[in-house]
Order: C-alpha cells, then sequence, then structure tokens
C-alpha cells in the first residue's frame, strides 16, 4: 500500500484531461493508493490506456469527457454520485498550450485556450463544489502551472488562462475553509508530458523554450509529481509549485517582480534569437 492508502482508500475521484501526462499520473496515484477513478479525457481511446495501465487497490473507469461542455461535466458528476453516494476528489487537469508571439494567435486559439483552461476548470467547480457542500466535504485539485505564478513572455495566452485559475482556487478556498472542502492548486514548472511538443505557433520550439531556454536539464517526472499532489491533498496545502528551483524563482519574483520582468524580457529575445537560428539551421 502506498503511504496515502489511509486518505484515499475507497475514495471517489474524478480526474480530468487523464488521457496522458498529468492527468495520467495521478489516475495511477490515485488507484495505487486505493481511490475509485472516473479517468476522463476528450480522447476516450488514451482515456482507456490510462485506466488499464492503473494498478492498486483501487480502480479506474474510462470515461469520454469535453470539459468545454458544462451539460456533460454536470452530468458526470451526477452520475458518480448516483453510483457512489459522493464524489470526494475533483482534479480540474485538462489544458491546452499555445507557444508562440502574440501577434500570431488567431481569436479561434484565443477561445479554445480560454474555453478549455478557464471554463473547462468553471464547469468542473461549479458541478463538484456544490455537491461536496451538500455532502458535508470533499476537495478540489486545480492544475495551473508556473505560468499562474510568474509571467512569461510567448506563452501570454497559457500564462493569462493560468493566472485565472490559480485566482479562482485560492479566492474560493477561503470560502470552503469553515465548509470542510479543500482546494489546492498545481503549478508545477516544465514536466515531462506530451504538452512539451504541442501547441507551437511559428518558429519557437516546445522544448527549446521550456528546457533549454530556462536552463533546465531535466523536466518533472509526472509521477513524481502527482505524489507530491496527493501529499498536499492529505495535508490540506493551498499551493502545489516544483520543483525547488520553481519555488526559488516563485520567491524571487515576489521579492523583486521588476528584476524578473527585465530578466523575462531578456529572455524572449533569446528564445527568439534561438527559433531563428533553428529555421536557418535545422
Amino acid at each position: 500500500m502506498t503511504r496515502y492508502h489511509g486518505r484515499f482508500l475507497r475514495k471517489t475521484a474524478i480526474v480530468t484531461g487523464a488521457g496522458s501526462g498529468i492527468g495520467a499520473a495521478l489516475t495511477r496515484a490515485l488507484v495505487a493508493a486505493g481511490a475509485h477513478v472516473v479517468c476522463t479525457d476528450i480522447d476516450l481511446t488514451a482515456a482507456k490506456a490510462t485506466a488499464g495501465a492503473a494498478k492498486g487497490y483501487g480502480h479506474a473507469d474510462a470515461v469520454r469527457l469535453d470539459v468545454t461542455d458544462g451539460d456533460a461535466v454536470q452530468a458526470l458528476v451526477d452520475s458518480v454520485v448516483a453510483d457512489h453516494g459522493r464524489l470526494d476528489l475533483m482534479f480540474n487537469n485538462a489544458g491546452i498550450c499555445l507557444l508562440g508571439d502574440t501577434e500570431d494567435l488567431s481569436l479561434q486559439q484565443w477561445n479554445a485556450i480560454i474555453d478549455v483552461n478557464i471554463r473547462g476548470v468553471v464547469h468542473g467547480v461549479h458541478a463538484a463544489y456544490p455537491q461536496m457542500l451538500r455532502q458535508g466535504g470533499g476537495h478540489l485539485v486545480n492544475t495551473a502551472s508556473m505560468g499562474g505564478l510568474m509571467a512569461g513572455g510567448l506563452l501570454t495566452s497559457y500564462v493569462m488562462t493560468k493566472h485565472a485559475v490559480v485566482g479562482l482556487s485560492l479566492a474560493l478556498r477561503t470560502e470552503a475553509a469553515s465548509r470542510n472542502v479543500g482546494v489546492t492548486v498545481v503549478c508545477p514548472a516544465a514536466v515531462e508530458t506530451p504538452m512539451l511538443d504541442k501547441g507551437e505557433i511559428g518558429p519557437v520550439r516546445g522544448r527549446d523554450y521550456y528546457l533549454k531556454g530556462q536552463g533546465i536539464k531535466h523536466p518533472v517526472d509526472p509521477d513524481v509529481l502527482a505524489g507530491k499532489v496527493l501529499a498536499a491533498v492529505t495535508a490540506n496545502r493551498p499551493l502545489v509549485v516544483e520543483p525547488v528551483q520553481a519555488r526559488i524563482a516563485w520567491r524571487i519574483g515576489r521579492l523583486s517582480p521588476a528584476f524578473v520582468l527585465r530578466s523575462g524580457a531578456r529572455f524572449v529575445e533569446r528564445q527568439r534569437a534561438l527559433a531563428r537560428s533553428l529555421v536557418e539551421h535545422p
């Protein structure tokens, strides 16, 4: 049994965006700890693969879910409660990223990232939070990013949405604190997920931006992050900021925001230069 067994045994959880990356790792960690997990993704095949690979004292079921459809999210929560009597944990994890200069974004792309990253979380909170109040307890976990705590150029739309997720989570936590509902927001730096290779607009490349450009040799292991998240839920902590380098950067940013903004501007110019060199010498 995992060290989280006592906290999660026979608990019921929904994880969105669980077909890969952080969502898949959360599903594995929860099942190992004894939870029943409804593993959801817009890609049902991916969700089934995650559910089938999760092993432990709990089990996982796969369901197709488009988090931009508020009625579908509500219907899923209602179904889980009808089947299990309650919903203990809601992981609003689904998200997308767009990387590139802001002027290259189409309005359709702006709307898409707002729909998934903001409305998708809102739909999960709107469906799950009232149920947790009715049943007398529960825990909401919203996946944001270091981009929700600090501003990173060439990620403007993503940063905007993740700041919204952080604000929603911390504000709701103050409301929920006296009502036995926990709220935790997850703010990792680069994690080894398919997102590192997606969402590129123009010549800026994901791994070059997230890793080489920031001097990071290895992204965070999603299974390690999932363990940190379960520990945070157990302790009812408000924030998960990983790895330690990210926590240091965040604290520096709080102490000297002007310095961070200047450094950020230089970083953007280095990324543009790197992108140009990759185009010229692929």
